[in-house]
């Protein structure tokens, strides 16, 4: 899990700096803003099922299905703080890194 939290910082970073170079600062913080609102959730996600497979007699699908619910709304959250308190949003640069941060799995798919 933390290769694909990892991974997905990454491309967060990589498709910032293009924002940046294709539209100037505030696409660049856009999307960042909207790598992170996709990283940060699946961060503590992760992090909450490693703890959890720590403890003997701790994993069940409810934990799981608890910790999507979790991270679908925290998800959600970042992304209407991001709308409301970045007055200079740049909604394609956002959106976009938004889904490569979402989709960058697939680059360890094509790995091997």
């Amino acid at each position: 899990m933390l290769r694909i939290v990892l991974l997905q910082f990454a491309t967060t970073v990589i498709a910032g700096l293009i924002a940046g170079m294709l539209g100037g600062v505030h696409a660049l913080i856009s999307a960042l803003l909207g790598g992170l609102c996709c990283v940060v959730p699946n961060g503590l996600f992760a992090l909450r099922l490693f703890t959890n497979a720590q403890k003997p007699g701790a994993v069940n699908p409810m934990t799981f299905f608890i910790g999507e619910f979790i991270k679908i709304a925290l998800t959600i959250a970042l992304l209407g703080a991001v709308v409301w308190l970045y007055h200079d949003l740049n909604w394609l640069a956002l959106i976009a890194a938004f889904i490569v941060a979402l989709k960058s799995y697939i680059i360890l798919l094509f790995r091997h």
